[in-house]
């Protein structure tokens, strides 16, 4: 099956909330804002011919609300409501605000952009088992907000880091993970083979050396 590629948003959820969550819904409707979101959908509730729809893009979270009248002829019993959560949908639709006052996008346009080929872990419950939130990150990220969140934070601290060492004139250098001489005073190393040199290695305790031993001054 040959999924499309030409479908292109203009808008993130967090974008979306940043800008619209402070209008009122009879604002949104004089504005009728037109935007196009894609994600993955997380949950679905299916309420005859009208649907809502959590989506979950790069900036978090956004509702949808899927109508069978506002969608051309065949897509929601034929398409969408043969979908399954994890696929990545496209949505294209109008601002507006439900009755509890959560933003939405009422769907003039949804296609499925990509089929997810397992099912998500519980939406309620989320990813519990350690052992595989640490050995499949990819699925922690999904299921989890507050582990995506971490590692936002993470790419941002490690940011911010990098521009004060570099605006006070450190060199960032890249240093080998792997040595031929152990290092790293009484610590027992551990040991490993490489087939194609046919060499013994031990990780680089004590990788700072390579970058005093070449001169350089900050690093």
């Amino acid at each position: 099956m040959a999924f499309p590629n030409d479908f292109r948003r203009d808008h993130t959820s967090d974008q979306l909330h940043e800008e619209f969550d402070a209008k009122d819904n009879q604002e949104l409707e004089s504005l009728n804002i037109e935007v196009s979101v894609a994600g993955r959908m997380m949950t679905r509730r299916i309420m005859g011919k009208a649907s809502f729809v959590t989506l979950q893009d790069v900036g978090g979270r956004i509702q949808l609300y899927v109508a069978r009248d506002s969608l051309p002829e065949g897509v929601y019993n034929d398409q969408f409501k043969k979908w399954d959560l994890g696929d990545i949908i496209g949505a294209r639709g109008t601002l507006f605000k439900t009755q509890t006052g959560e933003l939405s996008i009422h769907c003039t346009e949804l296609r499925l952009l990509t089929k997810a080929l397992r099912p998500l872990p519980d939406k309620f419950h989320g990813l519990q088992d350690q052992e595989v939130r640490y050995r499949q990150r990819y699925l922690d990220l999904i299921a989890n907000d507050k582990s995506r969140q971490t590692f936002v934070v993470r790419s941002k601290i490690l940011a911010a880091i990098r521009q004060f060492m570099v605006a006070r004139g450190f060199m960032e250098v890249e240093t080998p993970m792997m040595q031929v001489i152990p290092g790293g005073a009484s610590a027992r190393p551990f040991i490993t083979h490489h087939n194609a040199l046919d060499f013994r290695y031990v990780p680089a305790y004590r990788a700072g050396a390579v970058s005093e031993t070449s001169g350089c001054r900050r690093f």
